[in-house]
């Protein structure tokens, strides 16, 4: 499904993903807080919170300016970093129920078979608009944590009117949602879909482990075949502290980065080691592609294209940037670059 980003809001940097034939509404909000929480994994605890809070609440106002009551499902544990009760309170949206969802892995043998939920508290009603925080990389988790909840909604008598989604998140959530779509509608004929708000861009996930071998399936997210704001473009350009195009810190969103920070801390510098480690044998030039997420000697047209940007933007000085970011970087040896980020981390660490 191929989107375009057309800008809605001129004073903010909300915009719409249009693509032909979509059953639900998805929307990009780019913020200071948000650009900087996942440009950088030293972002921790409340400060995770305190980053979403902003543009989720200046998305219900543009969307919703009428919604007066809400109720709330938070699946733990990555759910609990958005702050949806305080942003309906922000809006003078009533909330009356908040029900809660444990999805975990079903491990065996140290491999894992398959998603469990664990514990649920639900308060089903009639005609609700149910709204959810989380983040979204292959889906599994969304699609077990929905299914039993239209389930449970249905058999106790319920209804959903609408289901509002924040995330930060990939491309895997538009056939997820559209299929679930489909699926409601079946027994909720009323249902008005999905309205699906995603920072800073929707981002892709890793099919495999990238050119360096070092990235997670279905975990990891990247630049390449999503739709990312360009304002988050022109931050990780500017952002001087490190490398933030070469960092996963996007999928940096789980409970361990608000409530478990000292192994949030060693997945980041977990991810430097073996980014170290694979540096020798390396392609500097496909690493830069897989994460500009485009061949280098792009054009200025191509790109446009390639990222869902309209001919009619003026993004040419912001191309221009990236090129030269993109050429500076592959003047840079890739072990000193992960040898520097360690560094930095490690006596972050000791601070």
């Amino acid at each position: 499904m191929h989107h375009t980003l057309v800008r809605i809001d001129q004073e903010t940097a909300f915009y719409k993903l249009v693509s032909e034939g979509s059953l639900n509404d998805y929307y990009v909000i780019s913020s200071e807080g948000t650009r900087r929480m996942m440009a950088s994994p030293e972002v921790i605890g409340y400060d995770c919170c305190k980053a979403v809070r902003e543009p989720m609440t200046a998305a219900l106002k543009a969307l919703e300016p009428n919604l007066r009551k809400a109720t709330i499902l938070t699946i733990l544990r990555g759910g609990l970093n958005y702050p949806l009760e305080e942003c309906c309170h922000d809006c003078g949206i009533r909330i009356d129920n908040i029900n809660f969802l444990s999805c975990e892995r079903v491990i065996r043998n140290h491999v894992i078979e398959g998603l469990e939920i664990k514990y649920d508290k639900l308060h089903p009603e009639k005609d609700a608009t149910l709204m959810i925080g989380d983040i979204l990389a292959s889906g599994d988790t969304i699609r077990k944590c929905l299914h039993h909840t239209i389930d449970e909604f249905d058999r106790a008598g319920g209804s959903l009117r609408k289901i509002i989604f924040f995330t930060i998140g990939g491309t895997k959530a538009f056939p997820l949602m559209e299929g679930l779509t489909a699926e409601i509608r079946q027994k909720w004929p009323a249902f008005e879909g999905f309205e699906c708000i995603f920072f800073e861009g929707a981002f892709t996930v890793y099919e495999d482990k990238g050119v360096t071998g070092v990235n997670v399936p279905m975990i990891d997210f990247g630049w390449k075949g999503g739709c990312i704001s360009p304002e988050f473009r022109e931050y990780i350009l500017d952002y001087k502290h490190a490398p933030a195009l070469l960092e996963k810190c996007i999928i940096y969103d789980g409970g361990a980065r608000r409530y478990e920070i000292g192994d949030h801390f060693e997945e980041v510098i977990g991810y430097w080691k073996d980014l170290l480690a694979a540096a020798p044998s390396a392609d500097m030039d496909e690493f830069l592609a897989e994460k500009a997420g485009y061949p280098l000697g792009t054009t200025y047209p191509e790109w446009l294209a390639i990222n869902g940007y309209p001919a009619e933007w003026n993004l040419e000085p912001l191309y221009r940037k990236e090129q030269r970011y993109l050429a500076e970087l592959r003047g840079q040896s890739l072990a000193a670059i992960c040898e520097a980020r360690l560094t930095q981390l490690l006596n972050l660490i000791k601070q």
